[in-house]
C-alpha cells in the first residue's frame, strides 16, 4: 500500500516539521501485520512530497486466527488501502494527526494546497461513492480504475481505483479524512469493532463528520454495521450538528458585530469609495484590478461601474464566500460583456499563484488583520514580490480609534476573526519596511472622520512600484 502527500505551499518543506519526519532520513516501524516506511521523494521550497509505504505480511495478518486454507494468505489485503493503512497513518504521523508540531506550530491550523494519492483502493461503489465521501470536504477527486488480471483474463471493471485528492486543507484535516474514510471505502475492518472504535470516529471526525451528507453511511461502514454502536454514535453526531452554528451564520454574525460598531459612520461605504478612488487615480489608468480577499463582492460591484477597467478578479480563501459573491453580483444575469469582465478565484494570500500576475492594481481591503502576524512575511512575498502590480492598496483598522466606541471594551477587536489591530505608528512602520524591501514607494491616508489625537478609524497605505 502506498500513500503520498504533496504540499505546494510557500516553504513547502515545512511539511517535514508538520509530519515530524526529516526529509533527509528514512523512517521505519514494525507493526503486528507488517512494516511501515516513510521517505520523501522531493523536498524544496515550492513542493514537498512524503511517501508512506505499508508492506503487509499476509502470514502475520492471519497468524493465530485459525487459518484453514491458502485463500487466507493470498488475497488483496496487502495491496489495497484499508484499516491497515489507517493504523499506519496513526503510527507514522500520530503527532500531525493530533494537530501538534513542536517547530512549526503556527502552520498546524494553516490551510495549504495538498494532494494525497492512494495507489490502490477497492471500492464497490465506484467513482460516485468516492466523490460523495471526499467532495463535500472540499477535495477535487480523481479516480482511475485499474485493470485486474483474473484467470488469465483482464477484468476492466475491477472496482480497484488509483485515488487522487486535491484541496486546500490543513494537514491534520487531510490525515483525519484519510484515517476515517479509507476503511469506509474498503467497507471492512481487520480488527474487532467496539465502543473504542466509536470514540475514535467521533474524535477523528470532529469538525466535519456531523455535517457530512454521507454521515450515516460513514458511521455504518466504519463501525462494521454494529447497530447499537452505530445508533449511539449517530445520536451523538446529531447533537453536535444541532449545537453547531453554520459557518455562514458565523461569518454573518461577526460581520454584523463589526458593522454595528461602525454603523454611525457608515464606515464601510467610505472605505470602499476611498479604495475605488485609489484605483481610478492611478496613471496611466488601471485596466486590470485584483481584489484579494474580495469577500461577498461589494468592492467588485463598485469597480464594475468603472468602464475603463477591463478585467476584475476577486480572490478569497473561502469557496462558500465566493458562492455568496457570485449570487450578490448576480453574475448569471449580467450581459456577456459585463460578466466576462469578472472572475472569482479560490485562492490564498499565503501561496504563490501565477494567476495573481499581470495586474495594474491589487486591493487588500480590511484583509491583513485576518492573518496571523508570522504569515505576513509570506503574504508580502506573494503580493509584493511575485504578483508585483503597479499599485497595491491596503486598508486596516486604526486600533487607536477604537477608544471612541463604547461598544469596544479595552483589548477587544472590531471583528471576531481579527488576529491583530495596529496603531498608526505600527502600520506605518510595517508599510514603510515592506515598501523599501520590495521596491515600492508608499503614501498614507486616513479614512473616515478624524480625531485630532486618535486619527481616523481606518488607515490606508497606497504602494506604487518604483
Amino acid at each position: 500500500m502506498i500513500l503520498t502527500i504533496s504540499c505546494f505551499a510557500v516553504d513547502a518543506a515545512d511539511l517535514g516539521y508538520l509530519l515530524h519526519k526529516n526529509p533527509a532520513s528514512v523512517f521505519e516501524a514494525e507493526t503486528a501485520f507488517g512494516r511501515i516506511t516513510v521517505f520523501y521523494t522531493e523536498a524544496c521550497a515550492e513542493r514537498c512530497t512524503a511517501a508512506l509505504v505499508l508492506e503487509v505480511d499476509p502470514v502475520a495478518l492471519v497468524r493465530g486466527r485459525g487459518a484453514r486454507g491458502l485463500d487466507q494468505y493470498v488475497n488483496d489485503r496487502p495491496y489495497v488501502a484499508s484499516s491497515l493503512l489507517s493504523v499506519a497513518i496513526a503510527t507514522a504521523f500520530g503527532s500531525a494527526l493530533n494537530g501538534r508540531s513542536r517547530d512549526r506550530s503556527e502552520r498546524v491550523a494553516e490551510k495549504m494546497p495538498f494532494t494525497a494519492k492512494v495507489a490502490s483502493v477497492y471500492c464497490r461503489g465506484g467513482v460516485d461513492l468516492l466523490k460523495s465521501l471526499f467532495e463535500p470536504l472540499g477535495y477535487a477527486v480523481s479516480a482511475e480504475q485499474e485493470p485486474l488480471l483474473l484467470g488469465g483474463k483482464v477484468e476492466t471493471e475491477s472496482g480497484i481505483f488509483a485515488l487522487t485528492l486535491a484541496g486546500m486543507r490543513t494537514l491534520q484535516d487531510v490525515l483525519s479524512h484519510l484515517y476515517v474514510l479509507l476503511p469506509v471505502i474498503d467497507n471492512a475492518k481487520h480488527y474487532y469493532v467496539g465502543q473504542e472504535e466509536a470514540d475514535k470516529l467521533l474524535k477523528r471526525g470532529e469538525g466535519w463528520l456531523a455535517a457530512h451528507p454521507a454521515r450515516d453511511l460513514i458511521a455504518q461502514r466504519y463501525l462494521s454495521y454494529r447497530s447499537a454502536i452505530v445508533r449511539s454514535t449517530l445520536d451523538q453526531l446529531q447533537l453536535i450538528e444541532d449545537r453547531a452554528e453554520p459557518q455562514e451564520d458565523t461569518d454573518e454574525r461577526q460581520a454584523a458585530e463589526e458593522s454595528a460598531t461602525e454603523q454611525p459612520l457608515r464606515l464601510n461605504d467610505v472605505r470602499l469609495q476611498a479604495a475605488l478612488d485609489a484605483v481610478t487615480q492611478l496613471e496611466p489608468g488601471a485596466r486590470r484590478v485584483l481584489d484579494l480577499g474580495c469577500g461577498e463582492g461589494n468592492l467588485i460591484r463598485q469597480l464594475l461601474r468603472e468602464s475603463r477597467i477591463e478585467k476584475i478578479v476577486g480572490v478569497d480563501v473561502s469557496s462558500m464566500v465566493l458562492e455568496r459573491a457570485q449570487r450578490n453580483l448576480k453574475l448569471d444575469l449580467l450581459p456577456d460583456s459585463q460578466r466576462d469582465r469578472v472572475a472569482l478565484l479560490h485562492g490564498s494570500l499565503v501561496y504563490r499563484d501565477e494567476r495573481f500576475r499581470g495586474f495594474d492594481a491589487a486591493l487588500l481591503i480590511e484583509v491583513i488583520e485576518h492573518l496571523e502576524i508570522p504569515r505576513l512575511s509570506t503574504m508580502e512575498r506573494v503580493v509584493f514580490e511575485c504578483a508585483r502590480p503597479r499599485r497595491i492598496i491596503v486598508t486596516t483598522p486604526n486600533a487607536e480609534y477604537n477608544a471612541t466606541w463604547p461598544s469596544l471594551p479595552a483589548g477587544k477587536f472590531r471583528h471576531g476573526d481579527h488576529r491583530f489591530e495596529w496603531s498608526r505608528a505600527e502600520f506605518q512602520e510595517w508599510a514603510s519596511r515592506t515598501a523599501s524591501a520590495h521596491g515600492y514607494g508608499v503614501q498614507f491616508r486616513g479614512i473616515g472622520p478624524e480625531s485630532p489625537d486618535l486619527g481616523s478609524p481606518t488607515q490606508m497605505a497606497v504602494f506604487d512600484r518604483q
